[in-house]
């Protein structure tokens, strides 16, 4: 399993994690699909996870999730985790994980890292902590 620190985003269908939900938003229409947005996290970091269509319904805050064959990339434009088409999530317990929730993944700026052209490196951090859903006080 990759922790969720490790993400980078990619074209590609080639993370394996396992996390807890943390919140979620409300559903919203994509043309045909509805989606909406949670924040995840384990005990390394935390990311803004997309859901499709019948996921919306299936996972609710405090589900611990496997992710299989996801990936992190930019939906229009905000970098999110999400299982794809060729990805799997599914529910595999509930309330019994340890998360930090900073920092969050999706509030990083990517560049194109000058040694490797071809790789992506953090530019900056936007926030510590997710901007769409706010720590409590």
């Amino acid at each position: 399993m990759m922790p969720l620190k490790d993400l980078v985003p990619a074209a590609s269908n080639a993370v394996n994690a396992q996390f807890i939900m943390l919140d979620k938003g409300y559903p919203n229409r994509e043309g045909h699909e509805r989606t909406c947005l949670a924040l995840v996290a384990d005990g390394s970091a935390s990311v803004h996870f997309q859901l499709w269509g019948t996921e919306c319904e299936a996972f609710e805050a405090g589900d611990i999730i496997r992710l299989t064959n996801g990936i992190f990339s930019y939906h229009k434009t905000n970098l999110v985790l999400r299982a794809g088409k060729k990805g799997k999530a599914e529910k595999v317990g509930q309330f019994t994980m340890t998360f930090v929730e900073t920092p969050n993944m999706s509030e990083i700026r990517w560049a194109s890292d000058p040694g490797h052209p071809k790789r992506l490196a953090v530019e900056s951090v936007v926030s510590p902590h997710s901007r769409l859903f706010p720590p409590l006080p």
